[in-house]
């Protein structure tokens, strides 16, 4: 059993750990590091190129078909062959709400998440998790079932309006859900919603929704991602 007193530091305990002293470099990766994957007929990747246009981020983006969504090629980038996917010098990442975060997270300087540790920016994670988690699942459900399942589609339809009345009550005649500027929390959730004129269900938007809708919509950066979206070419079989 060792003589030394349990109040005596080990040898080496405050040595500084190697590196410690190094300055911490965010890195800032650049159009051919950042790369959106994107498959033709799909919306969610939208999202992506939106965040990265407000902050003004350049990328390259990648079109895919549907075969080559389901190459083993694209699955070694996401294990279910979905999109959109980012790749940056480091790896992929993939879920739509998950890349927002992370892009807003590079360049804080775009103010699109609020301050790690503010209530902020915990209502951010809040309805930019609510988006896929509450809203897209109950329009995708209603319009599988319209024909086969009217009665399921129906009860579907009611839980995307409890859901959709819950994003009305927080907005609340307000322009953004958190604070008093564009977040990710706001591209998540408006492009949630608009799935509702994709699946023929504009109706079911009150009419606040939709001008929120339309509003964001109406953004240079929103329009310039849809442009580059619209201008892809068709790509390769």
């Amino acid at each position: 059993m060792s003589g030394r007193s349990p109040d005596t530091p080990r040898p080496g305990a405050n040595a500084p750990r190697p590196g410690a002293n190094a300055p911490q470099v965010r890195r800032r990766y650049g159009p051919e590091a950042m790369r959106v994957y994107h498959r033709e007929h799909t919306g969610r990747p939208l999202r992506v190129l939106w965040t990265l246009e407000e902050l003004g981020q350049p990328y390259e983006l990648v079109a895919m078909t549907y075969e080559q969504g389901k190459s083993e090629e694209h699955f070694a980038r996401h294990p279910l062959g979905r999109v959109p996917v980012l790749e940056d010098d480091e790896g992929y990442v993939f879920e739509s709400a998950a890349i927002c975060m992370h892009v807003a997270d590079l360049f804080p300087e775009g103010a699109m998440m609020p301050p790690v540790g503010t209530h902020d920016r915990a209502l951010a994670y809040q309805w930019a998790v609510f988006a896929p988690s509450e809203i897209e699942p109950p329009l995708i459900e209603a319009a599988i079932f319209a024909e086969a399942d009217p009665d399921r589609s129906a009860k579907a339809k009611n839980r995307f309006s409890l859901a959709a009345a819950a994003v009305a009550g927080a907005l609340d005649g307000g322009v953004y859900l958190v604070g008093d500027r564009l977040t990710v929390a706001d591209v998540m959730i408006s492009s949630a919603l608009n799935f509702t004129s994709r699946a023929g269900f504009g109706e079911l938007l009150e009419e606040p929704l939709k001008e929120y809708v339309a509003r964001l919509r109406e953004r240079p950066a929103f329009q310039r991602a849809q442009k580059r979206l619209a201008e892809l070419p068709t790509p390769a079989e």
